[in-house]
Order: C-alpha cells, then sequence, then structure tokens
C-alpha cells in the first residue's frame, strides 16, 4: 500500500486542488486519510481504482 500525497494525485488524475476537494464533498472521489495534524494522503489503489471507473464509464457510454 502507498499513500499519495494531494501534489501526486493532482498529477495522476489531471484534477486541481478544489476539484479534488470539491469531488470528495459530493462523495465522487475516494476520502483522504489522515497522517497527522495538518497531512492527510491517499491511498494510490483508491485513486486507480476511481480512474479506472471514470474510463469504463466513458467506454460503457459509447
Amino acid at each position: 500500500m502507498r499513500f499519495l500525497r494531494l501534489k501526486e494525485v493532482m498529477h495522476i488524475t489531471g484534477l486541481g486542488r478544489t476539484s479534488v476537494y470539491n469531488f470528495m464533498a459530493e462523495g465522487k472521489f475516494p476520502k483522504s486519510v489522515s497522517l497527522g495534524d495538518r497531512a492527510v494522503a491517499w491511498i494510490e489503489s483508491d485513486i486507480e481504482e476511481w480512474m479506472e471507473q471514470k474510463v469504463a464509464d466513458r467506454d460503457n457510454n459509447l
């Protein structure tokens, strides 16, 4: 298991900071994990699954 910090999540997904947090608030993006007082991260496999689902959604709508 690997944790990804926000900067890496943004790079991998192509989303901006606001989009990541807005999608999380809407329940449309994996939740972050608290690493301490002011540090959060996302589980890499959760992000990969979210991306795979986006591709599957696209392919199913063809």
